[in-house]
């Protein structure tokens, strides 16, 4: 009696993975403009946590090295110039500033002008495209 059901289960299941699949990849709209700088804003900041985790990171290799040449006499001794682990600062954020409607480009076509905008030829006779 099992045997009966297992080919319709199967059938069911196939359907019901591909209706999750086609609502899963739904295309979602744009952000708004509030998510986006939020979002730039994150970026930002997780970029500096990553300098700053570089930094601690030279750090502790500097103070590791140091304790090996203090404790092992046959160790060589640091390189003539050694690099220096540089300080990432405090998080400072400033947003980009947003442009003016007109330096945009929403009243300006995108390239330059090849062609006269209009002709002598009335749109009657004029060849359809």
């Amino acid at each position: 009696m099992t045997h009966f059901f297992r080919p319709s289960l199967l059938a069911t299941l196939a359907l019901g993975l591909s209706a999750l699949c086609s609502a899963a990849s739904a295309k979602l709209p744009a952000p708004s403009h509030e998510a986006a700088e939020k979002a730039a804003e994150a970026a930002a900041k997780a970029a500096w946590a990553g300098k700053v985790d570089n930094y601690k990171l030279c750090q502790s290799q500097d103070r590791v090295a140091a304790h090996y040449r203090k404790t092992n006499k046959d160790a060589k001794p640091a390189a003539a110039a050694p690099a220096t682990c540089a300080d990432p600062g405090p998080f400072a954020y400033t947003p980009p500033a947003a442009k003016p409607q007109e330096a945009a480009g929403a009243h300006s076509p995108p390239g330059t002008a090849s062609s006269p905008p209009s002709t002598n030829t009335p749109a009657a006779s004029a060849p359809k495209s």
